[in-house]
């Protein structure tokens, strides 16, 4: 198998090395040739990549002899090295294909002799840019432990990173070149996604409304569709520049009416969808070890005492207790809605054994489940399973533990009012993607250490176990995502860590906000380390901004390339600042770095990640902790697909495919009759097969939960 990818990559690098030459040929040609400057222009940049293929070769040969070190086991190829190696190939066989269109269409009457320079250099820069990362990536495999694929004991190397980003130019991945490493049929959504925010960001703050801004936006948004320079350019900028407030304005133009009428309209309808919203009382739930003692559960009071905790409540058809008076007590509307009962067409179903608790994705600082509304529904209907979605609190206004908390009081809350639900709670799934992967993880160690009932599984989609900017060479890749950059992750996790949130809060607000997050996770933290002591110093808001800065332009912190190449530089420079702070690596925040006493007793955990991820190596690196402990866990890799697929699944079939495979893994977790104590490989998907085949079947047709 290494032997043909081998062979592969080999075959790519001769047929670069001879268009090249074949394009030499051509522009070389006569002096009467026509577009003289423009055949400059591509005889230069052809020159260019031919030079970046031949230092290439080498070290993608050094990459494809080891990669397979690094994967979770032979069966599910995929780590940052194999991404990084996938990325460049794609961008050589684009290459590859312009510069055959170009040798022979040179001389043609039509040959669009600026367009194809504009092309080429385009993706000379882009090929110029990876070349650099595949060197910081040769020194992440040459520095970390061997089969570690993050430098969690290398600080500089990380920081070093962090710095390369923000220097490196990238407005090259966001113009022509945009989303080359993705599925053919995502492009145009991208591209749209990329026009969308860079309009919007040339006119956030000129009104007072999201809706307003998104209005005004379409007007400008002209210009970036027919200028791919400018379009990269702009996307380069406002990604380094703007805060956190703009992003959060963004992402949730997703929770607006307009957008959530059109998600439903293509979604399939239920019969319940109810918000719901639980007071704050104090919860009693018995103990796993001794059903005849409980606990008490208090609500969620970090940051600012205790408080209400928001939920929505999708079922495909309506069942005992979703109707009932008890429940209505929590609807959040007022009046309440209109009962699905009332509907002389509507049978009430039964009370069913299953149950999904679903954690919504955003980075923990936007959107909530009525953004994800479109695939819940979707899943409700084919598991007919009722679907309890927390709308917990987001940062930087409510950072760790309060979106912990709240979620692992929504579970408490389940599991005593189950009947409420449409369900006997039988078996209960936690799932989630990204952020909510996290919290899927975090809430099923909270409910580990209170000693009470843990989930019966949890599928995690793409998600963050290392909420740091450690390096590792699937997030070399943020440096070209346009849906997941570092600098916007950055933002992302310093929020949810309670860190640099002046802009969006003001000074005093995030000043009282860190001091509070540093305290609950100190606590938190005392139970984990009884030795630890308390006089520790702790870093404040916005200290050591200045000389972060000031690090940022120190030559010394600039990585040292082979002798006579250097990436291009951005003139439009980014701040980014390190997630150092403790609290995040606590366990319950990076739960990558928990100790194994923490992790073992979680449930069967089945994680579906993509290949050109981002995060795809948190996901690895969490399924070998687990699978070394003995821990029962899966790892599915998904091929060309980018992160947060799940809200793209009626976007294109591959998208499709993936979110079928989730919900297989979550199938799984309900048909099965007692959790191993280590989880196979899951069977590959059958759409053929029946339900009746086997009780661990994986076909994409869904049996009705007995």
């Amino acid at each position: 198998m290494r032997l043909a990818a081998d062979m592969d990559y080999r075959g790519v690098f001769a047929t670069l090395e001879r268009v090249c030459e074949d394009n030499i040929s051509v522009l070389c040609g006569p002096s009467d040739l026509p577009y003289g400057s423009t055949a400059n222009r591509l005889l230069t940049c052809i020159r260019q990549i031919q030079e970046h293929g031949r230092a290439l070769e080498p070290v993608v040969g050094c990459f494809t002899a080891v990669y397979h070190h690094y994967d979770f086991d032979e069966q599910t190829p995929g780590n940052g090295y194999r991404t990084l190696v996938k990325v460049l190939l794609s961008c050589l066989f684009h290459i590859i294909q312009k510069a055959r269109y170009v040798a022979s269409n040179y001389n043609s009457a039509f040959f669009r002799a600026e367009h194809n320079a504009a092309e080429m250099e385009a993706y000379c820069s882009a090929l110029c840019q990876l070349r650099a990362l595949l060197h910081l990536a040769q020194r992440l495999i040459n520095d970390n432990d061997f089969g570690q694929l993050y430098s969690l004991k290398d600080e500089d190397l990380s920081r070093r990173f962090v710095q390369e980003y923000s220097s490196m130019h990238k407005a090259c991945f966001y113009g022509r070149c945009l989303g080359f490493q993705f599925s053919p049929t995502l492009r145009p959504f991208l591209q749209t996604v990329v026009i969308s925010m860079v309009s919007y960001g040339e006119t956030f703050g000129k009104q007072q409304s999201g809706f307003g801004t998104a209005a005004l936006s379409l007007l400008t948004s002209g210009k970036y569709v027919m200028d791919p320079e400018l379009r990269g350019a702009e996307f380069e900028r406002i990604t380094q520049n703007l805060d956190l407030q703009f992003w959060k304005s963004f992402w949730n133009l997703t929770e607006s009416g307009l957008l959530t009428g059109f998600s439903r309209m293509a979604s399939s309808p239920v019969q319940v969808n109810l918000t719901l919203t639980l007071p704050p009382v104090t919860l009693r739930l018995p103990l796993a070890a001794d059903p005849n003692l409980t606990i008490t559960i208090s609500p969620p009071i970090a940051h600012w005492g205790p408080g209400p905790v928001h939920m929505r409540l999708i079922s495909w058809e309506l069942r005992e207790g979703q109707d009932s008076e008890e429940l209505q007590a929590f609807y959040r509307s007022d009046p309440p809605p209109i009962s699905v009962s009332s509907l002389p067409w509507v049978q009430k179903q039964p009370l069913s054994r299953w149950l999904l608790i679903h954690f919504h994705g955003g980075g923990f600082v936007a959107q909530t489940s009525r953004s994800h509304e479109n695939y819940l529904r979707s899943w409700s209907k084919e598991l007919n399973v009722p679907i309890l979605s927390v709308d917990y609190s987001l940062s930087p206004e409510a950072p760790f533990p309060r979106a912990l908390e709240e979620c692992f009081y929504a579970y408490c809350w389940a599991l005593n009012h189950c009947h409420l639900l449409g369900s006997t709670a039988e078996r209960v799934c936690l799932a989630g993607d990204s952020a909510g992967g996290n919290l899927c993880i975090t809430v099923s160690m909270k409910a580990i250490s209170a000693g009470i009932r843990v989930p019966d599984g949890i599928m995690a989609a793409y998600p963050a176990t290392l909420l740091t900017t450690d390096a590792s060479p699937s997030r070399l890749l943020t440096s070209i995502d346009p849906l997941l950059p570092l600098g916007v992750l950055a933002k992302c996790l310093n929020a949810y860590a309670g860190m640099w949130v002046e802009g969006s809060l003001g000074r005093d607000t995030a000043m009282l906000l860190s001091d509070l997050t540093q305290g609950a996770s100190s606590w938190i933290q005392s139970f984990l380390d009884p030795t630890r002591t308390s006089d520790q110093p702790q870093r404040r808001i916005g200290a050591g901004r200045t000389s972060a800065v000031a690090s940022a332009t120190n030559s010394e912190c600039h990585v040292d390339f082979p002798e006579g190449f250097e990436p291009l530089r951005s003139e439009c420079l980014a701040f980014v600042r390190p997630t150092s702070c403790p609290i995040i690596r606590n366990p319950f925040v990076s739960p990558l770095l928990a100790p194994n006493n923490m992790l073992r007793g979680l449930p069967p955990v089945h994680i579906v990640a993509s290949a050109l991820d981002a995060l795809l190596d948190d996901s690895v690196m969490f399924a070998k902790k687990l699978r070394d402990m003995n821990q029962p866990v899966s790892l599915t890799v998904m091929e060309d697909l980018p992160h947060g697929f799940l809200s793209l699944s009626q976007l294109a079939k591959e998208t499709e495919v993936a979110t079928e495979i989730c919900v297989a893994r979550i199938r799984a977790i309900f048909q099965q009759e007692n959790p191993p104590c280590a989880l196979q490989k899951p069977p590959k998907l059958d759409q053929s097969a029946s339900p009746s085949d086997s009780d661990h079947s994986e076909n994409v047709k869904l049996s009705e939960p007995p």
